[in-house]
């Protein structure tokens, strides 16, 4: 029952996680796009009370007009009714940090420690996981501090500090986990970028024009900065989210490596339409991108040259390690702690179960993604017989 309870949990956090994520990015993509498309503002008048640029805009049936102002209006009172864009960052940090909790905390034996790659304790585990993720927002804060005005030479030094954090991770934690706490570091920048920097610039600005002062533009500077940090943030974690239904990407042996290009891809594509805003068309962005993704593609592909040679491979000899390795969990009553269910209603108990699954079990085991965390203690020896007994034909005769 505990864990059925932990499935409902799961997707219910999981759900809230994706729809406050939606409003999130929806919400900062929107910005990005109004203040890149800004136009001067064609009346003398508006450019007198303080107004920046303004943009129509048709939609749904109507006609909108956006208008900024850096320090707000002059000679005019500043709305009562002001619209803040912070909860939705902060309940998508907030749920996504109870999914690793969920997943990654409560069960750190399956997820988050691979034995193989490091022997942890799980109390031992999750301090790291902690560490990770508020350890990455000092380090990053500490930078944008220590760079401010060096733009370039700060994105470099911030993709170079993620990609080492990436090898470390994947030294430290199971593939996956190493993935997802790229992803949460990353996460948790923006947020703070939101709670520590965006939101209490913004606050001091507006007190500072209700007193009837000139409002330091400074923080509206540094707001802009981090914003434009989490909009290039954005589309590697996305590509995190989802990446754990992709084990070909993290279970490579340079994982890692293959994340960090992915995110720069990312970044390309997120440049092409940030640029594309200011209507300047830059196809060899996308075009970069997608070369790269091809390149990883081809990269990490299975080599099945070797396979499939060698002695004749019995189904008696697989369904052994099948039997050993995989049926504590992909069984009607699964026995590791924490299955109620066999994941994914996948069972391998019988030669039809096997091969009805059998591609995709295939695959995971070759991939390293099965068992979860290596639970089992899979052998690359036995990887390779289930491996030589597919390229075999998969006979169970």
């Amino acid at each position: 029952m505990e864990a059925y309870v932990l499935d409902w949990l799961n997707l219910l956090v999981r759900w809230l996680h994706l729809i406050t994520g939606i409003a999130w990015i929806g919400a900062s993509f929107y910005f990005v796009m109004l203040d890149n498309s800004l136009k001067p503002p064609k009346k003398p008048e508006d450019a007198k009370r303080g107004m920046h640029g303004e943009l129509w805009a048709v939609h749904g049936g109507g006609f909108y007009v956006s208008q900024k102002f850096l320090t707000g209006p002059k000679g005019e009172p500043l709305s009562d009714d002001l619209h803040w864009s912070k909860w939705e960052a902060y309940t998508t940090w907030m749920s996504g940090i109870g999914l690793l909790a969920l997943i990654y905390w409560f069960g750190a034996n399956s997820y988050l420690i691979d034995r193989g790659v490091m022997p942890l304790a799980p109390a031992t585990a999750i301090a790291i996981s902690i560490g990770v993720i508020a350890g990455g927002w000092i380090i990053y804060d500490g930078l944008c501090r220590l760079l401010a005005g060096k733009d370039t030479v700060l994105a470099l030094i911030v993709l170079a500090f993620v990609m080492a954090g990436a090898w470390a991770l994947f030294h430290v934690f199971s593939a996956r986990a190493a993935y997802v706490h790229v992803g949460a570091m990353i996460g948790t920048m923006m947020v703070a970028n939101v709670f520590f920097h965006i939101i209490p610039g913004q606050k001091k600005m507006v007190d500072a024009i209700r007193a009837g002062q000139e409002p330091d533009a400074r923080y509206g500077a540094i707001g802009k900065q981090r914003s434009v940090h989490n909009t290039y943030f954005t589309l590697p974690v996305l590509f995190i989210m989802i990446s754990n239904h992709y084990p070909m990407t993290y279970s490579h042996p340079h994982g890692w490596l293959v994340l960090g290009l992915i995110m720069v891809a990312g970044v390309l594509i997120r440049q092409f339409f940030v640029l594309r805003h200011q209507h300047k068309v830059k196809p060899a962005l996308p075009a970069i991108a997608v070369v790269m993704l091809a390149g990883v593609a081809i990269w990490i592909a299975p080599n099945m040259s070797a396979v499939g040679g060698g002695d004749k491979v019995t189904f008696a000899q697989v369904q052994s390690v099948f039997n050993e390795r995989c049926v504590t969990c992909h069984a009607a009553a699964p026995k590791q702690e924490g299955f109620a269910q066999p994941p994914k209603g996948v069972m391998l108990q019988t030669p039809e179960q096997i091969k009805q699954h059998l591609q995709k079990v295939a695959e995971t085991v070759a991939n390293r993604y099965m068992p979860i965390g290596n639970l089992t203690g899979m052998t690359d020896a036995e990887r390779a017989l289930i491996a030589a007994w597919v390229a075999q034909g998969a006979a169970t005769k």
